[in-house]
């Protein structure tokens, strides 16, 4: 364990150097500019950032999740959420959907350049008439004879503009509904495609979020990833590590936001002495320190079930849920020791707080987060 711990440690290291060279000059900048630049994926997989737990044959280090979370964590600590959602819908979410499901031949495909960023992922799952509510989308893929006829449209997806590739949720047999809906991989270089503007929203600002047409796309027959009429069972399958993920980019913000606060009550003066030594101060810094060590366990908790292969849907939900209104709650508290400056958007806190809000709603809403909560308490 001594030996795992310092690797890691120096894989967190070479990281932070990492941002610092490639990410912190140019961050505002992105943010200004509304996105990431598509030579960043490429700088990752240059440096070994990406699918790190990936099987060596696939372009990965074999190595423990903790390695691939921590990226998420870190890149959220460190102020830039953007790029943590990035990495996480990447290598969290995409990558590992073609390693547990897919065949061989995808897996040898797709994998390695995901790895090595010649490919970025993203996954598209929300519909502007279907959220939380899958089985209510829309958008169909009907077979026909060597390949499906993929129609319809999809919104809110991260990575939407650099988006190589789509883990695309799809009905494959719209009568059926959730035994109806398919999981597919959709190369976005495919005739047909569509992406649309890049949107705009009050966080995560250089994150790429976009809506994703799709007109007669000739999808080949073999790009289906698993089996026809599977995918909510893939999706259940899969969730539990996308939550774990979120939960990994509250922790790392939630620690971001301590770290800039307390630089700041230590230099801010009023009345004569720093503002770090008036008792609110400290008492609502304490309870940061107290909120982020139950956060922690509770991560750790869930990543130690992961690596067993035994976290559950429920209490991967229930980490979700309670991991991001802990975040918000932390930076809405920290940005009040910030006074007036708090709401500058010069000062890092501002976009902390911005950034917070929508981890309570994607990757399922902290409401549906609940419900599934309490359907293995209760049932349905």
């Amino acid at each position: 364990m001594l030996a795992y711990d310092a690797d890691l440690e120096l894989f967190r290291d070479n990281f932070k150097r990492f941002m610092q060279q490639h990410v912190a000059p140019h961050y505002e900048q992105w943010e200004r500019d509304g996105i990431m630049p598509r030579s960043l994926w490429n700088a990752l997989g240059e440096n070994g950032f990406l699918c790190v737990d990936l099987p060596e044959q696939y372009g990965g280090y074999d190595v423990p999740v903790d390695y691939s979370l921590m990226l998420v964590e870190e890149s959220a600590r460190a102020g830039f959420s953007a790029l943590s959602t990035g990495i996480s819908c990447h290598s969290e979410i995409a990558a590992p959907y073609i390693l547990n499901i897919g065949t061989e031949a995808q897996k040898q495909y797709w994998l390695p350049k995901m790895a090595a960023g010649e490919v970025v992922g993203a996954i598209g799952m929300t519909e502007p008439g279907a959220g939380s509510d899958l089985q209510a989308m829309r958008t169909n893929a009907i077979l026909q004879d060597d390949h499906y006829l993929l129609n319809g449209s999809k919104t809110f997806i991260s990575n939407g503009q650099h988006a190589d590739l789509v883990i695309l949720a799809v009905k494959t047999d719209p009568q059926a509904r959730a035994k109806g809906v398919s999981l597919m991989l959709l190369d976005t270089h495919l005739d047909g495609f569509k992406k649309g503007t890049n949107l705009s929203k009050i966080g995560l600002h250089s994150q790429d979020t976009s809506e994703l047409f799709f007109d007669n796309i000739q999808v080949p027959k073999d790009q289906l990833l698993g089996q026809a009429g599977q995918g909510f069972a893939y999706l259940m399958q899969e969730l539990p590590r996308e939550r774990t993920a979120i939960a990994a980019t509250a922790l790392g913000a939630i620690r971001g936001c301590i770290d800039i606060t307390i630089a700041y009550v230590k230099e801010r003066q009023a009345f004569g002495q720093p503002i770090s030594q008036f008792q609110n101060t400290r008492f609502v810094l304490a309870q940061a320190k107290i909120d982020e060590q139950a956060t922690a366990a509770f991560y750790q908790h869930n990543v130690e079930l992961y690596k067993q292969a035994k976290l559950d849907v429920e209490t991967a939900a229930a980490l979700k849920s309670f991991s991001t209104d802990m975040q918000m709650k932390v930076a809405d508290n920290l940005l009040q020791l910030f006074g007036g400056y708090g709401y500058m958007s010069e000062y890092p806190i501002s976009r902390f707080f911005v950034d917070a809000r929508i981890q309570q709603i994607y990757g399922g809403t902290n409401e549906i987060m609940k419900e599934i909560v309490a359907r293995g308490l209760l049932g349905r």
